[in-house]
């Protein structure tokens, strides 16, 4: 890997997808992942409702296994939920009775957070809906000479190729911009720089942008409008869920 690619001179980062969180994220001190549509913003309603959540690798045969070992239920997908079951729509753990552990497998920031959970690093789930609270939690309990890596995890394209997806670049700038909002004063990457501009220039039409965003109308295509808006619940939310021994649980910024 090249090493002008690791931003290793900076100590906020910013990179994309699983690649990205390999080559930024693995080597952080506090890796934070941003899957907006919708598996952050899921974890995030889940940590709410005081549900332990555990990533897990998407379409991969095990994990109805890896659920029963656990003692967890899994989440099925979208378009095969029925009445009672929870999938990654958000709005799913909203209208169920809400289960003491759930795998939440995705393509994206659950399958990121999978691998990330196998390093010596933190790994935070956030979203739009927490942002501010991860990062005063960082503010709180690390220094500007740790390093942070923020990880916007994309969606996919049909072949499989990375779809950098604007919700995610959108998110994690909220992050960043709440974190050096706090006084974090550690060396920032253009890359990073970027992401926080981004945030900057939706932050006052959010829920009318996330909308009309190419994810968010996919969405909204297939049926699912309320998963769009829990998604643009801006800063609703206080938990961190941070990932401990493969499960996230919630974290108060205190």
């Amino acid at each position: 890997m090249n090493r002008e690619h690791l931003q290793l001179e900076y100590g906020l980062r910013f990179d994309w997808g699983l690649p990205g969180a390999k080559a930024v994220g693995a080597v952080a001190d506090v890796a934070v992942v941003v899957d907006v549509l919708s598996f952050t913003t899921t974890l995030t309603v889940a940590v709410d409702a005081g549900i332990d959540v555990l990533p897990y690798r998407w379409n991969d045969e095990s994990a109805e296994r890896y659920a029963s070992e656990a003692d967890a239920v899994l989440a099925v997908r979208r378009s095969r939920v029925a009445h009672g079951q929870i999938s990654l729509s958000p709005n799913t753990i909203r209208c169920t009775t809400a289960p003491r552990r759930l795998v939440l497998p995705s393509p994206n920031g659950s399958s990121i957070c999978f691998e990330l959970g196998a390093g010596s690093g933190v790994c935070v789930g956030a979203s739009l809906r927490n942002a501010t609270a991860v990062a005063g939690w960082i503010a709180r309990h690390y220094t500007p000479r740790s390093v942070v890596s923020v990880i916007a995890a994309g969606e996919k394209w049909p072949g499989g190729e990375l779809r950098p997806a604007i919700e995610d670049l959108w998110g994690a700038g909220a992050v960043m911009c709440a974190l050096t909002a706090t006084g974090w004063d550690a060396e920032v990457s253009p890359e990073a720089l970027m992401a926080i501009t981004a945030w900057r220039a939706v932050a006052d039409t959010l829920p009318q942008s996330l909308a009309e965003s190419a994810s968010g109308r996919e969405l909204r295509a297939s049926g699912y409008p309320e998963d769009v808006a829990i998604a643009a619940e801006v800063d609703r939310s206080t938990a961190v869920p941070v990932l401990e021994s493969r499960v996230f649980r919630g974290r108060a910024v205190g």
